[in-house]
């Protein structure tokens, strides 16, 4: 069985400042690869943003603000419904059903005029977390994969089984596709 050292990186980028978000991203990097990562994702997608959903919406600035004297008000925010429980209903899923390892990579702070929560992890195929990172600060999370995991999964049997034959036609059906999510600017 082969293992295989993954990190995911999270940082506070600084809008606008490319030497200093990639000099961070190449400090992540050098401690991921000392710290034995053969794979590593620093990459991120947005969350704490306006949703149709309850309990959806922007972080209060405030917040952010004193994280370092109130911290739990914070982490309760950001673990809550705008960030991790929403991810929580999803990324394990995701994991699970397509039998994978699943690096979920996102900000901590603010990007551009959106506060990031953070929540970097790595699934492994049966939806568990392997690692999560819970910092406020630029950080990284190291986890190790195994291939058996991937043949074991219920994932790796269920995509075996699928029989494309029986839907091809629908999801092959010509359509127009459309996003509009409501956090973004309407012209």
């Amino acid at each position: 069985m082969r293992k295989l050292k993954i990190a995911v990186a999270q940082f506070e980028p600084k809008d606008g400042n490319k030497d200093y978000n990639l000099s961070v991203i190449e400090e992540l990097t050098f401690k991921a690869k000392e710290s034995g990562a053969e794979i590593i994702f620093a990459p991120h997608v947005t969350m704490c943003t306006p949703s149709p959903m309850p309990e959806r919406g922007y972080v209060d600035d405030t917040l952010w603000q004193e994280r370092e004297i109130n911290p739990l008000s914070l982490r309760k925010e950001f673990d809550g419904p705008k960030g991790r429980e929403w991810l929580m209903r999803w990324l394990p899923a995701r994991a699970y059903d397509n039998g994978v390892y699943y690096v979920f990579t996102n900000p901590i702070g603010y990007d551009g005029e959106h506060l990031k929560n953070g929540n970097s992890m790595i699934l492994d195929p049966y939806g568990d977390v392997l690692t999560e990172i819970k910092s406020f600060k630029n950080h990284i999370g190291i986890a190790t994969a195994t291939d058996d995991k991937l043949t074991l999964s219920g994932g790796y049997r269920y995509k075996k089984a699928r029989k494309p034959e029986l839907y091809k036609e629908i999801i092959g059906a010509d359509h127009s596709s459309e996003t509009k999510p409501i956090w973004l600017k309407q012209n």
